[in-house]
């Protein structure tokens, strides 16, 4: 919106009504001009911080998308240790038990055949 310049009415007096008149349109031309550039440099501006914003955003997602890959690689290696000692460790007590109930079965079928002898 043009601003109207308002001249002092000696100015009026000493240039005359159609050359001031025609000097306030000048300088309504001009100040719109400026508007005009200014909103052009304004929106070129915006675009060049927007596009840099849209590439920072992409490299912290690509960053972010790497360490989250990486997370993963190392859980899943820990689940596969933990599963790995965890195998290991049932292994180990389904051993243990089997030797117990052997023993428990040898005690049992020899306190039957004592029984069975005695009897």
């Amino acid at each position: 919106m043009p601003v109207t310049a308002k001249l002092s009415r000696k100015f009026y007096e000493t240039l005359g009504e159609d050359v001031t008149n025609e000097l306030v349109e000048w300088f309504n031309q001009v100040d719109l001009a400026y508007r005009t550039d200014l909103r052009e440099l304004n929106e070129l501006n915006f675009a060049r911080f927007d596009a840099k914003l849209e590439q920072r955003v992409a490299e912290s997602e690509a960053r972010l998308q790497q360490r989250v890959g990486q997370l993963e690689t190392r859980v899943e290696l820990g689940f596969a240790e933990l599963d790995a000692r965890l195998d290991a460790k049932l292994g180990a007590m389904r051993a243990e038990l089997i030797k117990w109930m052997f023993l428990f079965w040898v005690g049992s079928v020899g306190l039957a055949l004592m029984i069975n002898r005695l009897s």
